[in-house]
């Protein structure tokens, strides 16, 4: 996996809790085309189980999840 990650779509979940940063995830991922990247960011705790269960029941690619201090950053490739 390359360092420097790309993404086509940024969505900021900064201050909104469960479970609007999976229905906000959603949405966006549906606005791009196969094989692009969406950038999350959040700092609802809830978020990373969400968002990991999200890609995996859905078949989308979590690619990486960074943690700094309360907040995350997804990166999460759409796969179909």
């Amino acid at each position: 996996m390359p360092d420097e990650l790309k993404p086509n779509l940024s969505l900021d979940c900064i201050g909104v809790f469960c479970p609007e940063p999976l229905f906000q995830t959603r949405e966006k991922i549906d606005q791009l085309e196969i094989g692009q990247i969406l950038e999350v960011f959040a700092d609802d705790p809830a978020s990373k189980e969400d968002l990991t269960r999200f890609c995996k029941r859905t078949g989308h690619d979590l690619l990486k999840i960074e943690e700094k201090n309360t907040e995350f950053q997804f990166f999460i490739r759409k796969m179909k």
